[in-house]
């Protein structure tokens, strides 16, 4: 019974200390982990809407509702004089591998400036192929209209070529751009 006693207080020391050491850990790791988050963003925001030198968050008011849910944050890209000259739109539509983090950049006059990805737990070789640039430049310079993805090759104006052997990744980054390109027409694009 003694021994018993003192192996259960030696592993309640042990769980309190192991406890302790991750709250510290976690309250000297999270601050640097939101910061590099902010940072990826901005990165993102700047790769798909060059032209912008500063981004501006726009209200969730504005767009809440449109996009299918897809949509996490809207940003007014601004030129050095202040004028908005496009917009970056971070969806996150459902892949194979769960939710896909997309930024989608768009211009007042109605143009995808670029499509990039952020985090994402695809297959890799099959769905992590979305984020290569022979899949995800297809986007590029696309009017903000509806695009559907096909198997095989794409003859359409708004059509993409999905990745073979991963439809339903293709599919969901199309998805993701359809709810950046919704919300541009229905709130943005006044």
């Amino acid at each position: 019974m003694k021994s018993m006693v003192k192996l259960g207080l030696t592993l309640l020391v042990i769980c309190m200390v192991a406890s302790l050491a991750l709250g510290v850990t976690n309250e000297v790791t999270s601050p640097i982990i939101v910061k590099r988050g902010i940072q990826a963003n901005n990165e993102l925001r700047q790769a798909v809407l060059p032209e912008a030198k500063d981004f501006a968050q726009v209200k969730d008011s504005v767009y809440k509702g449109i996009g299918d849910g897809m949509v996490a944050e809207v940003y007014e890209g601004l030129d050095d004089s202040g004028e908005v000259v496009g917009y970056t739109i971070k969806t996150t539509p459902s892949g194979y591998g769960g939710a896909i983090e997309l930024m989608v950049g768009l211009s007042t006059d109605g143009k995808i400036t670029g499509v990039k990805t952020g985090t994402m737990a695809e297959t890799p070789g099959l769905g992590s192929k979305a984020a290569d640039p022979a899949f995800i430049d297809q986007y590029k310079d696309r009017t903000a209209a509806a695009l559907e993805v096909v198997k095989g090759s794409a003859s359409g104006e708004n059509q993409i070529q999905a990745i073979s052997g991963a439809t339903i990744t293709s599919t969901a980054v199309t998805n993701g751009v359809n709810a950046a390109i919704e919300v541009y027409n229905s709130a943005l694009n006044k």
